[in-house]
């Protein structure tokens, strides 16, 4: 899964437990967060090596078709797949909510 999606996933799950438990199983809410969660899961699928030692599990490795982590796009080397002159910009604009927070707390006197 793509970030925002993972992450809006996430948000939903402890909605959705909550409609199970309250046997909400045919409420209109219930039906729209199962074809969401029925769209995420069609490309959920591959491996999953675990290690179990004294107790615990511990994740050793995933792999699957579906993955959006490719070793080709993972670089800090110059190469065709990504402009390293992108990070800049990237960080720039990813920072400015800071850089305003800070002129604003700047000009307040704080």
């Amino acid at each position: 899964l793509d970030r925002a999606t993972y992450h809006y996933k996430e948000l939903i799950a402890n909605k959705y437990a909550e409609l199970v438990y309250d046997g909400m199983w045919f409420a209109p809410l219930m039906n729209a967060l199962q074809a969401f969660v029925d769209e995420t899961q069609k490309t959920v699928t591959g491996e999953v090596k675990l290690k179990l030692y004294k107790g615990n599990i511990i994740s050793a490795g995933a792999t699957s078709p579906y993955s959006l982590y490719s070793e080709d796009f993972v670089t800090f080397e110059e190469d065709d797949v990504y402009n390293q002159a992108d990070a800049a910009g990237f960080i720039n604009l990813f920072g400015l909510p800071l850089k305003i927070n800070a002129l604003m707390k700047e000009k307040a006197g704080k």
